[in-house]
């Protein structure tokens, strides 16, 4: 099988393209405003979403929503995931065990909404070299897909 990949560019894309491939009960959150974007039964996961236009080796986090997903996981019994999609491809991280050094920085409240105006934001980083590269996998897969 041969995937032709192509950069995602709304969060709904990078489901479908999970669903299909990787985790086929995957459901979308019950609300849309959540501080998690889907979660997997099968695999007791719940997992955040996120499309970057441009390729960083050093994808971004944001506290907030990494403590909300780690409350909701630690009070649910499940498994922390990460998956962000650059242009060059996508990667998933596990978050439980990963030591964050974290900083305030002035970015964009909201990347894809009117709402352009910088706010303080307490990040950190994970370096694409320590996830895995899920278009990397996926010639290892069925091709019964």
């Amino acid at each position: 099988m041969t995937y032709e990949y192509t950069q995602f560019i709304k969060e709904q894309e990078l489901f479908d393209f999970i669903k299909k491939y990787f985790i086929k009960d995957l459901l979308p959150s019950d609300n849309p405003t959540s501080r998690y974007d889907c979660y997997s039964p099968l695999f007791r996961s719940h997992i955040e979403l996120k499309c970057r236009r441009k390729h960083y080796t050093k994808l971004i986090i944001e506290k907030s929503k990494y403590d909300a997903m780690m409350e909701r996981c630690d009070k649910e019994g499940t498994i922390p995931i990460y998956i962000n999609s650059t242009p060059r491809g996508v990667w998933a991280f596990y978050l439980t065990g990963i030591k964050f050094k974290w900083e305030e920085r002035s970015l964009p409240s909201q990347t894809d909404f009117a709402k352009t105006h910088h706010i303080k934001k307490i990040v950190s980083y994970l370096d694409t070299t320590k996830g895995k590269d899920l278009l990397f996998i996926l010639p290892l897969l069925p091709t019964t897909l």
